[in-house]
Parts: C-alpha cells; structure tokens; sequence
C-alpha cells in the first residue's frame, strides 16, 4: 500500500512541499481504502493540524502554479486545483485536538485510516484494516449515523461500490434510522445516488435496500411498483423487473467490445460515467407503467399502453425534485421514452437499412444506449409466453442494429439545417413560441425519414402542418 502512495501522481507532487510545513500532514478517507484494494483513485484528502488548512492550501497552490478554491469556509475545507484542471487534493483541518479524534468522527471503519506523510506511517484506531481484509462496512458509532444521515445512504453506495457487506450494528442501526434519510440536502442525495448506481453492484444494493426499508424512502416511485405482478410476458413483478434491468445492463456492460466499453465509461455529467445514469435509467424504464396499467377482461392480458412516454413525463417532478440539473433529466427522459423503441425496429416485419439508419440519426450519442437498454429489458422479461425463438430474434435484431451503428457511425453526417428559427417565425409569422419549438422537432423528425430533403421540401412541410 506504501508503494501505491508514494507513486501517486499527486503526492509525489504534493508530499515535498507538505513535509516542510511545520504543520502535521495526514491522507485520509477513501483514498488509502481503494490503495489496499489496489483500486484506483484519484480522490485524495489531507488533514492538517487545527486552523492550517487555509494556509497549507494557499501556499500549495502557489507553489505548484495551481488554483486555489475555497469548498466550505465554516468547516475549514479547502481545494488545490492542478494546472492541467483535472488534478486536485482537498486540505482540510482536523477534526479535534489530534488525527486519532478525527478519524473516530468519520462514517465507516473502513474510511478512517490516516497515514502520517512526515513518519511515512499507517494510523487506524477503529480497526478499519481488519475490516477492509473481511470486507466488511462498520459503523464507528451509530451517533456518527445519525449525526449526518447522508451516511445511511453512503452505506449503500460502499456496498454498491466495494460489494462488502454490512456488520450486524449496521444493519440495525439503518433499519432503526432509514426515516432519518428525508433529512438530508437533495443535492447531496443526488450524489450518492448517482455514484450508487456507478458501482458495479448496484441491483443487489437496491434489493438490500428494500429489505432494509430505505429504497421507498429515496425512491418513492416503487411503492407503486411493488403493485403490477408478474404476467404472461414478465416473470417478475415490475419492481424486481426494473432491478433486474439494472443487473441486466452491467452484464451487457461487462460483455461488450472495447468501443462499447469505451462508450459507456466516458464522463457524461458532473464527473460521472455514462453506465451509470444508464442504470439509473434502467431502474427508471418503466416508471409509467403502474399509471398506464390495464387488464383485458377478455384474454386477463396485462396493458401498459404508451408507457413510455407517460414514464418520460412522470419522471420529470422526481429528478427536480433530487436536484438533477435539465440536461441530466433529458437524458434520463430520453432513455425511458425511447427504451422500447430498438426492439421495435428490429422485430418490425419491414425492418430495414433505412428504418436502421432513422433509429441512429434520431438516437444520435445514445444510440449505444438505448440498445443495451432494449437488450436488458428483453432479458429481464422472460414471462410464459415469451420463447426461446422470440428471445433470439429480438437478440439476435438487437446485435445487429449494434453492428450497423459501429460499422458506420463515424461516415452519418449531420442533417443540415434546412430551416432555421428565425426563418420558420418569418414564413409562418409566429412568434418564438412552444410551437415554434414543437415545429422545429416535426421538420427534424420529417428530414430523419427523408420526407423532407430540400429546402423547398422543408418550406412546404412547415406550411402544411
């Protein structure tokens, strides 16, 4: 683990200017956890003595030619920006007279290890060593719990992130607290949300969570879905359906080709890769299914009729509500509406090059997308009535409309903007509007079937409709 530190791109930078501070220097937190995991991390803490971190941090800044940015004042924490705006260490002061309190104060066992730079010495006083080696996630106390109730959720994310399991204090205490999780800032719930759902583990954390009473508390949503029952095209209940889906992406993640892999692993929002709000997505899919649901008196058959686009509406007053920002949240609405969509081109009886090519211009970045989406649900719905010939179709169509996209994604020019806003207000003489947008979207989809492909194809459209 000691080799692991001092290679770290980082303090190899930073360690020669903290040792001849007078003040004491210790990495904390996840860090040192991810390096006896031989995991990867870029996310480095120092603790300094009492009322250093300001200073420290200012005068780091200048000494590498970095940045220095100021994160909570009233807490004493601190970020040093590398040049390059990629790199970072965030200073902070101790919490207490000395780094033993300090570390007693944090969330996990496992997370509160120190290593001194200056003696170039491990420090664990709540046995988070052990605890790393067994796998284990450990309270230090279940007032450091309930002090911060974020660290309920943390719990979870670890458990997503690391695949330990929980000791049995923990168990208790969350089952005991989980109400406590309404407390916290949304923002800070959205970022635990979000790096759950990044773990590599995190459908068996959403059905830990649901055991442990806390998943209706975060996602309100499945209360509803607990209510729609397997039926003859699903094998599950909608809420394990929708689990399954999750599970069933990290699998199609994990199989994938490297430019799938590649695809899937790039940063998308605020630092987060792109397979995580893909299963976020995934666990979202069929939100508009318990509104939309119906029994034919008839044959008993299950409906959900347009629930796809009724989820991507529905969807829309949680994630706001969890502070998503309006890219995030179009992204996530994109996947849902559209999640039912690849299986439909593929399975269509004049399935075609042309309707292949339309699913790609209209899917554009989130074409890879929302064909792993379309593969997991296929694969997370196995009811009676779905055969072995059925599955291999909608498998076989699906890799298929993979293949094309690969194959030619790079040669599908941009549509070219025939019309522009401005000219739609002055041929029709309406003012910037929502129609005016609704109407750019109608031209869009017309150039995409190549209903339109003139300009004078385009004016005569906008006046037909």
């Amino acid at each position: 683990m000691i080799d692991n530190i001092r290679d770290n791109f980082i303090l190899k930078t930073i360690t020669p200017f903290l040792n001849k501070q007078p003040a004491c220097s210790y990495i904390v937190g996840g860090f040192l956890r991810d390096c006896l995991l031989n995991r990867e991390s870029c996310d480095v803490d120092i603790v300094v003595n009492k009322n250093c971190a300001c200073s420290t941090a200012r005068q780091l800044a200048d000494a590498i030619g970095g940045y220095f940015i100021e994160l909570d004042e009233f807490n004493n924490i601190y970020r040093v920006m590398f040049e390059d705006k990629i790199h970072y260490v965030d200073i902070a002061d101790c919490a207490g007279s000395c780094i033993e309190e300090d570390l007693k104060r944090r969330d996990f066992t496992i997370n509160a290890l120190a290593f001194d730079l200056k003696q170039q010495s491990l420090i664990d006083v709540t046995g988070g060593l052990k605890d790393i080696e067994n796998r284990i996630i450990r309270e230090i106390s279940e007032f450091n719990m309930t002090d911060d109730p974020i660290r309920i959720l943390r719990a979870f994310r670890f458990y997503s992130e690391l695949g330990f399991s929980f000791s049995e204090e923990l168990k208790s205490i969350i089952k005991k607290q989980a109400k406590l999780l309404q407390t916290p800032a949304k923002e800070r719930v959205n970022t635990e949300v979000v790096k759950l759902f990044d773990g590599d583990y995190a459908d068996k954390t959403l059905l830990e969570m649901d055991s442990y009473g806390v998943l209706e508390v975060v996602f309100p949503f499945a209360a509803d879905l607990k209510k729609i029952p397997p039926n003859s095209h699903h094998h599950l209940g909608l809420l394990e359906h929708s689990i399954e889906t999750v599970k069933q992406v990290q699998l199609y993640y994990e199989n994938a080709c490297d430019e799938v892999k590649t695809h899937l692993e790039e940063e998308l929002f605020a630092g987060h890769r792109r397979i995580a709000y893909l299963k976020l997505g995934a666990f979202l899919h069929d939100i508009g299914k318990p509104s939309t649901w119906t029994i034919e008196p008839q044959t008993g058959r299950h409906r959900f009729i347009m629930h796809d686009s009724e989820g991507a509406k529905i969807v829309v007053p949680y994630l706001r509500d969890l502070k998503f920002s309006k890219k995030q949240s179009a992204y996530l609405q994109k996947i849902i509406k559209n999640h039912i969509y690849p299986a439909g081109v593929v399975t269509s009886v004049d399935a075609s090059e042309k309707a292949y090519l339309r699913f790609y211009r209209k899917m554009g970045e989130e074409t890879i997308d929302l064909i792993a989406i379309a593969y997991a649900d296929r694969m997370s719905a196995l009811g009676p009535e779905i055969t072995q010939a059925m599955l291999e179709k909608n498998i076989n169509g699906l890799n298929r409309l993979l293949a094309g996209y690969l194959k030619q994604k790079n040669e599908l020019k941009p549509l070219p903007k025939l019309l522009d806003g401005n000219e739609i207000m002055q041929i029709l003489n309406i003012p910037a509007s929502k129609e005016l947008g609704k109407i750019i979207e109608k031209l869009k989809e017309a150039q995409i079937s190549s209903e339109v492909v003139t300009r004078e194809d385009a004016i005569e459209f906008i006046k037909r409709i």
